[in-house]
């Protein structure tokens, strides 16, 4: 019988899928973090024995991992990290600067100073017949 002659391996996993809110994909069991930008595109993932790659349909590179062959890890480049940190407080800042602008109309009733009746305890006593007199003190 003949050696088998040396191969690479095959790419497995290749995973073809739409970019979450948490900028992860999952290869295996472990979750590889992939640059923030991409987030909501279409993008490619392929795994081999050594490392983990992404990359958009336009052939952009927006991860790329070391393989982590123990169950259940979260891998995340600290590069990935700091643009995802970026973007959430860019993200709280466009969102408080167009509450600014719809002026009053976004605040709460409370803020507004709107008054909203307020029925006393007792009458719901009464009205589901809990106390002497229930249901017929409301209808007079």
């Amino acid at each position: 019988m003949l050696a088998l002659p040396p191969v690479a391996p095959p790419n497995w996993w290749p995973l073809h899928t739409r970019l979450g809110r948490d900028h992860c994909i999952r290869v295996d069991t472990c979750d590889y973090s992939v640059h923030p930008r991409a987030i909501g595109r279409q993008i490619t993932a392929r795994a081999d024995t050594e490392e983990v790659v992404a990359t958009t349909r336009a052939g952009e590179t927006v991860a790329h991992h070391s393989r982590c062959w123990a169950r259940h890890q979260t891998i995340t480049d600290p590069e990935h990290a700091a643009a995802a940190e970026m973007l959430r407080g860019q993200a709280i800042r466009q969102r408080a600067s167009h509450a600014r602008a719809r002026g009053p109309a976004g605040l709460a009733p409370d803020d507004l100073g709107v008054e909203v009746e307020q029925r006393q305890l007792g009458s719901y006593d009464r009205i589901f017949t809990l106390i002497e007199g229930g249901a017929a003190k409301e209808d007079t």
